[in-house]
């Protein structure tokens, strides 16, 4: 199961540890929904979300206090004796002595943010879903072509890192060469980064590595980008027959999700470069609603139907 450190998350909110005291270094958040425990502040803890991170927003807390002291002591008990990874107290309000008292007993660490509940609620969930998504490494090269993120793949050795390489030379941006590390978060969106240790570099054949932020600045590469497209490369083989029309799109599957796939047969003389970035315009086209292969279609339909209105 992917989890993240606690102190990751911490330090991405910006959030205040109230309870300094509570070695937070070995605790992992698994989740990335959370929790308001406003049910379970009423004495109902059917169904509770233990291993979420909570939030407290201005409704809990004010609930919270109008508790008379022998209730308050006995739903704080049953609700810190369970293994959550972190209550966080939101609009910088903090908690009374009691329940921080009880939160140290149970080593419960206790946080507090300065925003709002929902911002806050919406911005570690978004974040939670990104680092806690479904991961694989696939062998390939992911570059941003025109706002695309194009996910070249084929056998090692065929060009892929030359594409990349004229690419950026080109104007786009490199996210990652040779491993890309793709995660799922959610049923239409796969986003891919680079692993830490092969960040911005290249590996060119007959040349060794190349780092292409130092050779060409910060806006030639990109940390994270979302998987619209892939481009297989392939060795040209006169047998195969390869599609020439284009008017049904080709699939292939990462996680479950499905991304339009292009195989391109690859023979000396062919600009790698152009015909990425032709795929990667065309693509945006179809999703703007204009197919050019169902327009040749539409007037060779015509064409045809002209000549025998014309033969009649």
């Amino acid at each position: 199961m992917a989890s993240i450190s606690l102190t990751k998350v911490i330090d991405k909110m910006k959030w205040e540890n109230l309870t300094p005291e509570i070695d937070i270094s070995k605790i992992k958040v698994t989740q990335p929904d959370i929790n308001r425990p406003a049910l379970q502040l009423a004495g109902y803890f059917e169904h509770f979300e233990a291993t979420r991170l909570q939030i407290i927003g201005f409704v809990e807390y004010s609930y919270m206090t109008n508790l008379e002291e022998d209730v308050r002591t006995q739903i704080y008990e049953k609700l810190l004796n369970n293994p959550i990874p972190g209550i966080v107290f939101c609009r910088e309000l903090y908690p009374d002595e009691l329940f921080k008292e009880i939160a140290i007993k149970h080593g419960v660490p206790l946080l507090m943010s300065k925003k709002a509940t929902s911002a806050c609620m919406a911005e570690v969930i978004r974040w939670l879903n990104v680092k806690l998504a479904p991961c694989i490494s696939v062998h390939g090269v992911l570059v941003d072509v025109y706002g695309e993120g194009v996910l070249i793949t084929g056998e090692s050795g065929i060009g892929k890192s030359e594409a990349a390489l004229e690419l950026v030379k080109r104007g786009h941006r490199l996210v990652t060469d040779d491993v890309v590390e793709l995660r799922r978060v959610s049923d239409d969106t796969l986003i891919g980064s680079a692993p830490d240790i092969t960040k911005h570099f290249i590996e060119l054949r007959g040349i060794g590595i190349v780092d292409i932020k130092a050779l060409f600045g910060a806006s030639s590469v990109k940390d994270t980008q979302s998987i619209d497209l892939v481009i297989r490369l392939e060795d040209w083989d006169k047998d195969k027959e390869y599609d020439r029309l284009g008017l049904e799109e080709e699939y292939t599957e990462y996680l479950g999700n499905k991304v339009v796939c292009h195989n391109i047969p690859i023979r000396p003389g062919r600009n790698l470069a152009v015909i990425c970035e032709t795929a990667a315009v065309n693509h945006r086209q179809k999703k703007m609603g204009y197919n050019a292969a169902q327009e040749l279609y539409k007037r060779v339909q015509n064409s045809l139907a002209q000549k025998r209105d014309d033969e009649e």
